[in-house]
């Protein structure tokens, strides 16, 4: 199985990044938009694995707390365009805890650094290139409330993801000064 874990979105944060990619578009980008119901944050991308309860293990072992994701800015990785999100420390607070629990358990993982981001349209073609840097990012933002383990599966017209588990996140109780 091809896993990863990720944050999945509530409909406010769906329906704000589906507006924006159809503004790139009537904008004239053309390329592979990514489908509204595989719009995600990757915490940790994990590539072929047969022990999805391991994972799940780790999830749960890593303590997710709550954090507050908004969209901010926009930017580039090469062929690969995305919108980014307000630092939120607790996020990545979050990321240092699952990968720690997934190294722990011996789960391979990419490495990469965590550099939160969600991914709008893969190879684009456009006339303009500036045209990214002039859209509007919408104010939108949502509290994470849990961490899901996703499947990957390869269908007739791209990816198709499927949620094989949820670890819910949990307040941290602080100590009094």
């Amino acid at each position: 199985m091809r896993l990863f874990i990720a944050v999945t979105f509530c409909e406010n944060i769906k329906d704000s990044l589906s507006e924006l990619q159809e503004d790139l578009y009537s904008l004239g980008v053309r390329g592979n938009f990514t489908p509204v119901e595989n719009l995600h944050l990757t915490m940790a991308f994990i590539g072929e694995y047969s022990d999805p309860d391991a994972v799940l293990d780790a999830m749960e072992a890593s303590r997710p707390e709550p954090a507050v994701l908004a969209l901010e800015g926009v930017g580039s990785f090469g062929k690969l365009w995305w919108i980014g999100l307000k630092k939120d420390e607790s996020l990545f607070a979050n990321s240092r805890r699952l990968r720690r629990a997934l190294s722990d358990a011996g789960i391979p993982f990419d490495r990469k650094r965590f550099s939160p981001h969600i991914t709008l349209v893969r190879k684009p073609v456009c006339r303009d290139e500036s045209v990214l840097a002039s859209i509007t990012v919408p104010s939108a933002q949502m509290k994470v409330d849990y961490i899901s383990l996703m499947r990957s599966d390869r269908g007739k017209s791209g990816m198709i993801y499927s949620e094989i588990g949820r670890v819910y996140c949990t307040e941290r109780k602080r100590s009094p000064q």
